[in-house]
């Protein structure tokens, strides 16, 4: 078998807006193994989630996809609809960020889940619903049983992302995609949330992509992480390997903006200065230039290549870090 699960390869996608070429995705190319977790990482507009949407192919129809993505062997890029709903949910699933917009709020839980059931394999009813309790049991939602019967508003914020949860496991997957799935709720049940997808992924084996701007979820959840920046991936390597030797002065910023206990109380927040680049006005060199403490007319005039510059460490930056830094 095929140890790769996920191949992407020079992926671009551009959408059309008021007369102009905004190319969201340029040029990302990364894989994964089967079971393992990688962690996509960027600020809003990075491109991440569009990404992520190319592999379930659930991009409008204004979008125009160009490169490869081969999942388990079969390339998606240009694959009929027909086929491609044959592999969502089965193949790959996905996890939003809201549950609040993704649940039927006149539906009760368990018929949704039933509903995700049937779509994928022919059962009987009462067997879909044997199947949805085991489910809500696997997400560990308390009181599973009454949750079938109740709806979506009757639920916790953390209660109704464990039933998408569910609902995306029930065709067992073997890629799961979780976008922003932990930004809604409160810090406990973020972590809870994290520990389950975790917990999950290692007794399916499924793999799981984390779509975050949240470096420190992936520093704790993810074998690797891919950073990116205005459509493109600017630094890649296994997570210990990155966090103890940031090479990219983006995923450096990203770095320092994270709270620390030992920092002074009443000291201001860092933050990356600036705002990323407009799309739709692409301009030579490097895109994260106007920010980048480091930049110089090399940076200016020409983008740097994103390539492997040390064993499994690849980054796109003229004048990378010199040092590293750990959480």
């Amino acid at each position: 078998m095929n140890e790769s699960l996920l191949e992407v390869s020079d992926l671009r996608v551009d959408f059309r807006a008021a007369g102009r070429l905004v190319r969201a995705v340029d040029g990302l190319t990364y894989s994964m193994r089967r079971g393992r977790t990688l962690a996509v990482i960027g600020e809003s507009g990075s491109g991440k989630t569009v990404s992520a949407r190319a592999i379930m192919g659930l991009l409008p129809p204004t979008a125009t996809v160009t490169g490869s993505i081969r999942f388990d062997d079969l390339e998606m890029v240009g694959l009929p609809e027909k086929a491609m709903r044959s592999q969502r949910g089965c193949g790959v699933a996905m996890v939003f960020q809201d549950p609040t917009r993704s649940l039927n709020p006149t539906m009760r839980i368990g018929s949704q889940i039933r509903e995700a059931i049937q779509t994928h394999e022919k059962t009987s009813r009462g067997a879909a619903n044997d199947r949805a309790l085991e489910l809500l049991e696997l997400v560990r939602l308390p009181a599973a049983r009454e949750r079938l019967e109740q709806y979506p508003h009757q639920l916790s914020g953390g209660m109704r992302q464990r039933v998408m949860i569910a609902i995306a496991l029930a065709a067992s997957p073997k890629l799961l995609i979780a976008d922003e799935a932990t930004t809604a709720l409160d810090v406990t049940t973020q972590a809870q949330i994290m520990e389950l997808l975790r917990d999950l992924q290692r007794r399916l084996g499924m793999g799981l992509i984390m779509i975050s701007h949240d470096l420190g979820l992936a520093a704790s959840f993810a074998d690797e992480v891919v950073v990116m920046y205005a459509g493109r991936a600017v630094e890649r390597a296994p997570t210990e390997m990155l966090f103890a030797h940031v090479r990219m002065p983006y995923t450096r910023a990203l770095l320092d903006a994270i709270p620390r206990l030992e920092n002074d109380s009443h000291a201001p927040l860092a933050a990356v200065p600036g705002q990323p680049p407009n799309l739709a006005l692409r301009e030579p060199g490097c895109p994260f230039t106007p920010r980048c403490p480091s930049a110089t007319d090399q940076c200016r005039e020409h983008a740097p290549a994103f390539e492997e510059h040390e064993p499994e460490h690849l980054w796109a930056c003229w004048n990378p870090c010199e040092d590293g830094a750990r959480l």
